[in-house]
């Protein structure tokens, strides 16, 4: 989706995008950047579920705002579509246009408020089938066991009426966790950073209050406390936050003396709470990279990983990635025994090997041995011409903050009206390095 700013782009913009995104890759680099300009003209864009959705200028405007932007109209779409896919987007492309065209009115921002948009938007939703879509980003993780848990992408409208007009009762709450974590080349942790929100998506009739209770030994700041006051309360179990921002629907007014948060939720999906944590925290993953020569022209990388949670959490979608020399012209891998679901990869193009495992049970530790080769010697040493080693992963059901959700009270309407509560934790790699 192209967003033209108020007439001063070319209409042949698009086509301009996919093109240079395109031969971006295929030139050997990486993914193209978020921002970058063409002929004088600002592309932003940002990637959801496999789509892109794009944004152009001419004028100077901060690109943070048109990133947002984009993220916004993304969940917009999302909670009125029901599911985010091409497809949807393709049978639902008039329903799509009155909603750019409520949100962006002559290139200024109007809203971006699922429930403030229902006043002016009068196209129905063509309702996609989900079934048959193949599973994309957090809506494919919540697996525990043999029982499928409702992922963070919901797939129902916010505004499409179910068949035979019933509505279930039901509450979404998901505890999304980013960390970023850099390690020394002897596995001391040198920087530790949890971004954390707590998302909300309520299919709940007639706006019912909601109170949300969090740890009661949570605490805001530092207050003043040294490095090991910090420690000692890590040690008994406290949460620290450093920071912490809330909705504009959430009351405070018990927030200081039980953790409880009080809101009336709008519709659509949206953050009740953003917080950040430096706290020292035990992470998931352990990291342990030897890389040495092995003859002429020739060196052996060793690649060790393990699990540091429980064995009945497993992490999904696990990618490992290390840039080599780039004098290498070859990578022959070798994995354990037996193993499957793992995937190994020598990118030529820009010297880096992968290591893709489909499923990290707790507890387990993974090794995988690489041979490389050489076009000529190598001018320095081996070990600084190679790594760091980076690692993506998302894992269910598991935070490493310690933050949770006590209990989710409704406000009943009768005693008999109890509606389906899911509280649901995720971990997800936000920066995850390891030198060497």
């Amino acid at each position: 989706i192209v967003t033209t700013d108020r007439g001063e782009v070319a209409k042949g913009s698009a086509e301009i995008f996919f093109r240079k995104v395109k031969f971006w890759k295929e030139d050997g680099q990486e993914e193209a950047p978020p921002v970058f300009n063409v002929d004088g003209v600002n592309y932003f864009h940002v990637k959801v579920v496999g789509l892109l959705f794009v944004a152009t200028t001419r004028v100077n405007v901060s690109p943070s705002l048109v990133l947002e932007l984009l993220q916004r109209i993304a969940r917009v779409i999302k909670d009125y579509l029901g599911v985010l896919s091409e497809d949807s987007l393709r049978k639902n492309f008039v329903l799509v246009y009155e909603l750019l065209d409520e949100v962006i009115d002559f290139g200024y921002m109007q809203t971006t408020s699922t429930e403030v948009l229902k006043s002016y938007i009068f196209n129905e939703p063509i309702v996609v089938d989900a079934a048959r879509l193949q599973p994309l980003g957090p809506a494919a993780i919540f697996m525990q066991g043999t029982k499928r848990m409702p992922g963070t992408a919901i797939t129902k409208s916010v505004v499409a009426n179910e068949p035979g007009g019933r509505k279930r009762e039901e509450i979404f709450v998901d505890i999304i966790e980013k960390i970023s974590v850099t390690f020394s080349s002897s596995g001391y942790i040198l920087t530790s950073e949890i971004d954390g929100t707590i998302q909300m998506k309520s299919y709940l009739t007639g706006n019912p209050e909601i109170r949300l209770a969090l740890n009661e030994d949570l605490s805001i700041g530092r207050g003043g406390e040294s490095a090991n006051d910090c420690r000692s309360s890590y040690g008994s179990g406290a949460v620290i936050l450093d920071d912490c921002n809330f909705h504009e629907s959430v009351r405070l007014d018990s927030f200081d003396m039980d953790r409880t948060l009080a809101l009336v939720p709008p519709d659509g999906e949206f953050p009740v709470m953003n917080y950040r944590m430096t706290q020292e925290f035990k992470p998931p993953f352990h990291i342990n990279c030897l890389i040495e020569e092995a003859g002429h022209l020739k060196a052996e990388v060793i690649l060790k990983v393990r699990a540091e949670f429980p064995s009945n959490i497993t992490a999904n979608t696990v990618v490992l990635e290390m840039p080599l020399p780039k004098y290498t012209t070859r990578a022959s891998f070798e994995l354990e025994p037996g193993v499957t679901g793992q995937r190994t990869d020598f990118k030529g193009a820009n010297k880096k090997l992968e290591w893709d495992l489909e499923k990290f049970v707790g507890g387990v530790e993974h090794t995988l041995r690489a041979k490389l080769t050489f076009s000529q010697e190598l001018h320095a040493n081996i070990i600084k011409e190679a790594g760091p080693v980076s690692m993506t992963f998302t894992i269910p059901m598991y935070n490493v903050s310690r933050l949770q959700v006590k209990y989710l009270q409704i406000a009943k309407k009768s005693s008999s009206y109890n509606p389906y509560r899911w509280v649901r934790y995720v971990t997800q790699a936000n920066s995850y390095v390891a030198r060497i």
